[in-house]
């Protein structure tokens, strides 16, 4: 563990805990609106931004977050009513996809950097870009806690939600925007392929194991910084097994162990 001592390790850490959090703020919201398909679509296509954003000025974290943020707003505006968001995120990944693929083909640079907007790059973080993530952290934790309430009446109950006045084209748009900026940073760790381990699995197991809206956040954050954070330390054990690998692993170990205690209950 020498390694610790050492700033890209710290940075790392620091990223990963950040990332862990927000992805654990926002998955239990993903889980009850039922946009595991969303976050996927995003992830996937901020990969489009990251290959642009690659090419024209070799800053692909810049370009996934402008990526991700023209994607909420597509699926805001043409998928407003649930049953029409999947076949419209399908329809824009597929067109993202290709567009993204395209325009990698132009990159004459290094192909790590290529394979890093896919699988993650947790170690290469660096100072400029972990004041970015937590600047955008401290945003999305903020926003979260002013929307908590009315986000989560909106989710559980949108029907009546609506009937009490609360403004729900704009509480969608707004956990949209949340969204795109929790997945584009999560892609720094695990990669666009990979984000649905830190976005999607803690806040299932969690909700495997209760439904009580506070507890249900607290141990989707819980899970999420075991895997991010624990998957990290591991990896700086053994050096030659990428962190993605562990954090991935341990994502889906706490939600078989999750999945297996509701078994022994029945």
């Amino acid at each position: 563990m020498d390694y610790l001592n050492e700033p890209f390790a710290q940075h790392a850490l620091l990223a990963a805990t950040l990332v862990a959090i927000m992805c654990g703020l926002i998955g239990p919201f993903v889980i009850m609106r039922r946009m595991a398909f969303a976050v996927h679509g995003t992830s996937e296509l901020a990969f489009t931004g990251a290959a642009a954003g690659l090419l024209l000025g070799g800053h692909p974290v810049g370009g996934a977050f402008v990526g991700a943020l023209v994607v909420a707003g597509l699926i805001g505006a043409l998928g407003s009513r649930e049953r029409e968001r999947d076949a419209s995120i399908g329809v824009i990944l597929a067109f993202g996809l290709g567009l993204g693929v395209l325009l990698l083909s132009f990159y004459k640079g290094f192909s790590t950097q290529a394979t890093n907007i896919l699988f993650g790059n947790i170690f290469g973080v660096s100072g400029g870009q972990l004041a970015l993530l937590m600047v955008v952290g401290v945003a999305v934790c903020l926003t979260m806690l002013v929307i908590y309430r009315p986000l989560l009446f909106a989710s559980l109950d949108p029907e009546v939600a609506r009937a009490k006045g609360l403004p729900m084209a704009l509480l969608s748009g707004v956990f949209l925007v949340i969204l795109a900026l929790t997945v584009t940073e999560a892609a720094q760790v695990v990669g666009t392929l990979l984000v649905l381990s830190l976005a999607i699995t803690p806040a299932a197991a969690a909700h495997r194991l209760t439904v009580q809206p506070l507890m249900l956040t607290v141990l989707s954050v819980v899970f999420a910084l075991t895997a991010s954070v624990g998957g990290l330390l591991l990896s700086l054990t053994f050096d030659t097994i990428k962190p993605t690998v562990f954090i991935t692993g341990i994502s889906f170990g706490i939600y078989l162990i999750a999945y297996l205690s509701t078994l022994r209950r029945k």
